[in-house]
């Protein structure tokens, strides 16, 4: 047998289930798949890797990313390659590539011009022939947003839909399945999901599982009304007869930090019933998203600059809504920008809404109203409103993968910009190094199967996620004594430790902890 590269004594963790022993063998890849796994002394390799004492498991999957418009601006996807991501799901809370009609279309533009995407699309084929045509780094599956899917029918009006808006809105879904979609997400917080009555999504999602596709949600709330909203999801998947998925499972608010096993006890009895239901998380205390989404639904109505007028002419009713849910200053301590688009207000990136409103002689309102204005809304934020004990009985369930719900990023160009969550450099290695060497809360195989089988399952991956013969070769190699994220708050554009090689569809894209720069990645159809 002749074949392109031979790994050579490794610790085989094989992502099949949380808890596969680990084996020691070699696996030989041909082309883009796995040509065999055992003890392969006789095989004769143009290229062989010494991997002994390291660990060799399947790419890593990351169930929850948002790098739509990302890897199209910088197809090298370094961030996520250097912690060992092979495959991303895309398309999460309601946003993703396509289909991008009219409002769903001009909401987008400001995020285009950030990041110097040229080129425009309507339809998931048209997105993911530039893609292709640009060539990127990791695999790309995704989801159809909701939230594109409304949009692009009624634009961001608060109203409910009618039948005639329904028909045009499965149409929508409809095509972006054939096309390569693999599911319907929402964001309820976002508009227009926030807009969104149980009943438009159940008729969506009823779609969706005729093509046996998931149903993934970012719910409509994560705080206060928590479990109102794990209810919710529930109804949606019993009603419409689909997989139901909650994206990166919190509970946010230190007065909602007690509600976590009221939330397992309903999930569990729904499963328990037959409706299938999973989750995901990255493996830190503090969000990240958009600052604007501290304002009230209200205010987003009509749209981006509908939304820039009220914050420019109602701000005495802006204040009063917000006031309830951040009474204090101290409130705004937990909130940090992590990105602007002008250079004059970069002083601001990495700092918290009280320090920033301090430095200005404001108050904490006036100095968020000012910067979503002047930036034109386009304002990034992380909140730290979370608790590590709650983190670690999640990341505990059997039902909970691993997503970084990030973009990828590169260590330089169009995407290094900001000072981004450090979950899009360090999430994986984060939960090896730090969750299962040094604090025990998950052993190795399964972390492994989190970050692999257990998410190709969730999204039905075919062929991927598990090391085994004839599947494609996504593979991951690293020292599990030495793994661990170096990523932080006020330095996210670092590299973690203890990531080795890493292989694309059979293609190295890290050598020797070094990135090859290849892009080998798909389209995950």
């Amino acid at each position: 047998m002749s074949i392109d590269y031979l790994l050579k004594g490794g610790i085989i963790i094989d992502g099949s289930s949380p808890e596969v022993h680990p084996k020691q063998m070699d696996i030989a890849i041909e082309d883009d798949c796995i040509k065999d796994i055992g003890d392969l002394s006789h095989v004769i390799a143009d290229r062989t890797i010494d991997v002994k004492g390291l660990i060799v498991c399947p790419g890593f999957i990351d169930a929850h990313a948002h790098s739509e418009f990302a890897l199209l601006a910088d197809g090298r996807a370094e961030g996520k390659i250097s912690q060992g991501v092979t495959t991303e799901i895309n398309g999460n809370c309601g946003l993703s590539a396509a289909p991008l009609y009219g409002a769903a279309l001009e909401q987008r533009e400001r995020e285009f011009d950030a990041i110097n995407i040229k080129e425009r699309w309507r339809t998931f084929s048209e997105y993911f022939s530039l893609l292709e045509k640009k060539k990127f780094g990791t695999n790309f599956m995704t989801l159809a947003g909701h939230g594109n899917i409304r949009a692009s029918v009624v634009g961001y009006m608060d109203k409910s839909i009618s039948k005639n808006d329904m028909e045009k809105m499965v149409a929508l879904l409809r095509t972006s399945m054939d096309e390569g979609a693999k599911g319907l997400s929402t964001g309820l917080i976002y508009p227009p999901g926030i807009y969104s009555s149980a009943s438009e999504i159940i008729g969506l999602a009823h779609e969706a599982a005729r093509y046996k596709g998931i149903y993934t949600t970012h719910m409509r709330s994560e705080g206060d009304k928590l479990l109102e909203s794990v209810d919710e999801v529930i109804s949606i998947a019993g009603n419409a007869g689909i997989r139901a998925h909650i994206s990166h499972i919190k509970t946010s608010g230190e007065k909602n930090w007690n509600k976590l096993d009221n939330v397992f006890t309903i999930i569990q009895e729904a499963r328990d019933k037959g409706i299938v239901i999973t989750c995901d998380r990255y493996p830190y205390i503090a969000s990240s998203t958009d600052l604007d989404t501290v304002l009230p639904s209200w205010a987003f109505e009509g749209g981006h600059k509908k939304e820039i007028t009220r914050l420019e002419n109602q701000r005495a009713e802006l204040t009063e809504d917000i006031l309830k849910d951040y009474p204090h200053s101290s409130d705004w301590e937990k909130v940090v920008i992590s990105s602007v688009n002008s250079d004059k207000n970069r002083w601001m990136e990495g700092k918290s809404i009280y320090e920033m409103s301090r430095s200005q002689g404001k108050t904490e309102l006036q100095s968020v109203f000012d910067v979503l204005v002047d930036e034109g809304l386009n304002v990034g934020a992380i909140f730290f409103t979370m608790n590590e004990d709650n983190l670690k009985s999640i990341l505990k369930r059997q039902y909970c993968a691993i997503g970084t719900d990030s973009a990828v990023r590169s260590f330089s160009g169009v995407t290094a910009k900001g000072m981004p969550h450090p979950r899009g450099f360090g999430s994986f290695p984060r939960i090896l190094g730090r969750y299962v060497r040094e604090l025990g809360v998950l052993t190795l195989s399964e972390a492994v199967y989190k970050m692999t089988g257990l998410s190709a399952e969730i999204f039905q991956i075919g062929r991927r996620g598990v090391l085994e013969k004839g599947f494609f070769a996504d593979i991951t190699i690293f020292d599990p004594s030495k793994v661990i994220d170096t990523a932080d708050y006020t330095n996210p554009f670092r590299r973690p430790e203890g990531i080795n090689h890493v292989f694309i569809n059979g293609v190295p894209v890290l050598l020797d902890g070094e990135l090859t720069g290849a892009l080998p990645g798909r389209v995950l159809r």
